[in-house]
C-alpha cells in the first residue's frame, strides 16, 4: 500500500508515469531534435503516427507531440468475429514549458490534451452481459472523451542544502464525455473535473544516524456533472468531494546495508451531493507504515512492509442512480438494470504487509551476461472492501410482463487478499529470456468468492540478436482458469497466447536515427476474454511501425 505518500486510492500501491523531456530525447552536442513515428496494425486496418519536436537552449526548454490513431474497421477476436464498438478513433497532444533561472530551480508547465471517439454500447458491457444476450442493436451512442491536463510545478533545491529540497505542484484533469443515442438522438454530457495543490520538501539530516525526511501537504477537489439534453441526469448526479491531507515519511540509515523506513499520513475528506434525498459523506483517515531495506552486497536487496492504506468511495459509486443498462430477453421481452445509490458506502480500508528480495548481477555465467531476478508475497485484511452486485432480473408471479428489473449496487463486504509475484531475466548479449508469474488470490473474509480477483499469469520472452542491430523473439503468455467466482457469475476461462516482435535499429550510416519494428500478436489466433471483463479480445495482429530521429 502506497496511502502513506499518496493517499486515498494508493491501497494497492502506485503506478508513477513520467513524460520526456528534452534532455531525454537530444542527440548529444545538439540543442533541437525531432523524432517522427509511423504504424499500422491489420486488424481493424489500424494506422497510427506521432511527431515530436524538442529543443533546450539552457535556461529555457520546450518539447511539442501531437499523435494520432485511425481505424478503418472493427477489431476482430480469434474467431473472426467483429468486436462489436471497437472502432475507436484516438488523438493526443503534449506540451511542455521548462523554465530554469537558476542552477537550483525550476518552473514546469505541461498542458495535455487527449480525444477519442466512436460508436459504442452506453455501458461498457452492454455487448455481453452475464445473460449473455447482447443488448438492443438501436441502442448504441456516438460518443466522444475529451481528458485535458495542466500541471504548473515548481522545484527548489539550493546548493550545499540538506534541509530544502522543495516541490510544489498545482494540477487540473477534465473529463468530458458527450454520448449522442443513435436511435432518437439523445444527448447525455458527464463532466469530472480535479483541481489540486501539493508541496513536498525532502530533508537530510543526522541524529546519531542519517535521517532522509519527505513531507507535505496536499487539498483537491473532485467535482462530477451529469445532463441529459441538458436537464439534470439522476445516473450521475451533482456532487463534490473535498479531500486534505499531511504526510510524512523518514528513512533512517541504521547501518551501511539496513535501512528502516517510518511514515504516516492523515487524511480528511467531504463528498456533498445536490440530491435532498441521498446523505453526504464525510470521515477521516490514518495511514501508518514501516518498513525495511537490508542490502547485504551490491547484488542482494531483502525488504519489507506493513502498512494501513484506505480509498474513499468515488462520487459515482456513493450516488449513481437511474437507469444502467436494457437488453433484450426474448422478443418481445426486456430486461432494465437500475442503479441503487449507496451513500453509507464506507471507504475500504486494508491492512497489508509484503516481504520480498531483488538480486542483479553482471557477469554471472559468461562475461558481459546481465541475471536479475525479483520475487515477493503480500497478504492484505481489506475491511469493507467495495464490491459490485449485479443482480439477476427479477420474474414477478402471473402473467409475462413486458419488462423486468434488475439492480446494480455497490456493498461492502470484508476481504482477504494475497499472492505472489515474481521475475527472472537473464540477458547473454546474442541471446536473452525471461520468466514471469503472477498468482492473485483473495476471498470474502467468511468464504465466498470475490468478482474481481485476476487470473494467476506466467509471460515468457525468448528472443535473439543476430547482430548487434538487430533483436527477434518470442513471447508466451499462459493465463489460469478462473472458477472461484460469485454465483450467476460468468467464470474466466484459460488462455494461451504466442507473440512475436523483430526490431531493426542502424547504428551507422544513413540509417542511423531510423528504427523499423515488426510484430505479430496473437499468432494462434486465440479466442480469450481476460477476467473479469467478459468482452472477446483481438485475434491475430500484424504490426508494423518506423520511427525517425533527426
Amino acid at each position: 500500500g502506497g496511502s502513506t505518500l499518496f493517499g486515498s486510492g494508493a491501497i494497492g500501491g502506485v503506478i508513477s508515469v513520467e513524460t520526456k523531456d528534452p534532455a531525454d530525447l537530444l542527440k548529444a552536442g545538439r540543442t533541437t531534435g525531432a523524432r517522427f513515428r509511423f504504424g499500422g496494425a491489420s486488424n481493424g486496418n489500424l494506422t497510427s503516427g506521432t511527431a515530436t519536436v524538442f529543443g533546450d537552449w539552457g535556461a529555457f526548454d520546450v518539447l511539442a507531440f501531437v499523435g494520432s490513431r485511425s481505424m478503418g474497421s472493427p477489431l476482430e477476436d480469434g474467431d473472426g468475429n467483429d468486436i462489436l464498438r471497437s472502432e475507436i478513433d484516438a488523438d493526443n497532444l503534449l506540451l511542455k514549458f521548462g523554465f530554469e533561472p537558476t542552477a537550483d530551480q525550476r518552473f514546469e508547465l505541461s498542458l495535455s490534451y487527449y480525444e477519442d471517439e466512436g460508436i459504442t454500447p452506453p455501458n461498457a458491457n452492454d455487448e455481453a452481459r452475464l445473460i449473455g444476450t447482447p443488448s438492443n442493436p438501436a441502442n448504441p451512442v456516438e460518443r466522444s472523451a475529451e481528458i485535458f491536463t495542466t500541471r504548473l510545478s515548481w522545484d527548489y533545491n539550493p546548493e550545499g542544502s540538506d534541509a530544502l529540497d522543495l516541490s510544489v505542484l498545482f494540477y487540473g484533469n477534465l473529463l468530458d464525455i458527450s454520448e449522442d443515442r443513435i436511435s432518437d438522438g439523445r444527448r447525455d454530457d458527464t463532466e469530472y473535473d480535479t483541481y489540486g495543490f501539493e508541496i513536498v520538501n525532502r530533508s537530510r539530516f543526522e541524529v546519531g544516524i542519517p535521517v532522509s525526511l519527505v513531507y507535505g501537504f496536499e487539498a483537491y477537489r473532485d467535482t462530477q456533472t451529469g445532463t441529459r439534453d441538458g436537464a439534470d441526469r439522476i445516473q450521475f448526479p451533482d456532487a463534490e468531494a473535498d479531500t486534505l491531507g499531511v504526510f510524512a515519511e523518514a528513512t533512517f540509515g541504521v547501518t551501511e546495508t539496513l535501512d528502516i523506513i517510518a511514515g504516516a499520513r492523515f487524511d480528511s475528506y467531504e463528498r456533498d451531493v445536490d440530491d435532498p434525498s441521498l446523505a453526504d459523506a464525510d470521515d477521516t483517515f490514518f495511514s501508518p507504515r514501516v518498513g525495511f531495506s537490508y542490502r547485504p552486497n551490491d547484488n542482494w536487496q531483502f525488504f519489507g512492509n506493513l502498512a494501513q492504506a484506505y480509498r474513499a468511495p468515488t462520487l459515482t459509486e456513493l450516488y449513481n442512480d437511474g437507469e444502467h443498462f436494457v437488453v433484450a430477453l426474448t422478443p418481445g421481452l426486456r430486461g432494465v438494470n437500475n442503479f441503487v445509490p449507496t451513500p453509507d458506502l464506507r471507504e475500504e480500508e486494508s491492512i497489508q504487509g509484503e516481504l520480498g528480495t531483488r538480486f542483479e548481477t553482471a557477469s554471472f555465467a559468461r562475461p558481459g551476461d546481465r541475471l536479475s531476478f525479483a520475487a515477493n508475497a503480500y497478504y492484505a485484511e481489506v475491511d469493507n472492501f467495495i464490491d459490485t452486485v449485479v443482480t439477476n432480473f427479477v420474474f414477478p408471479p402471473g402473467p409475462p410482463p413486458a419488462t423486468v428489473f434488475g439492480t446494480t449496487f455497490q456493498r461492502n463486504v470484508d476481504a482477504e487478499l494475497w499472492g505472489i509475484e515474481a521475475e527472472l531475466d537473464y540477458d547473454a548479449g546474442a541471446w536473452f529470456a525471461g520468466l514471469g508469474l503472477t498468482l492473485p488470490r483473495g476471498q470474502q473474509t467468511n468464504g465466498d468468492p470475490l468478482g474481481s480477483i485476476p487470473q494467476a499469469r506466467i509471460t515468457a520472452p525468448l528472443g535473439l540478436r543476430p547482430h548487434s542491430d538487430w533483436e527477434i523473439g518470442l513471447r508466451a503468455t499462459f493465463a489460469s482458469g478462473q472458477s472461484d467466482v460469485p454465483t450467476n457469475s460468468v467464470a474466466g476461462e484459460a488462455y494461451q497466447l504466442l507473440d512475436a516482435f523483430a526490431s531493426w535499429r542502424p547504428s551507422a550510416g544513413a540509417m542511423d536515427g531510423i528504427v523499423l519494428r515488426a510484430g505479430i500478436d496473437n499468432i494462434l489466433n486465440e479466442q480469450y476474454t481476460i477476467f473479469p471483463n467478459d468482452l472477446p479480445q483481438p485475434g491475430r495482429t500484424f504490426r508494423l511501425s518506423a520511427v525517425v530521429e533527426f
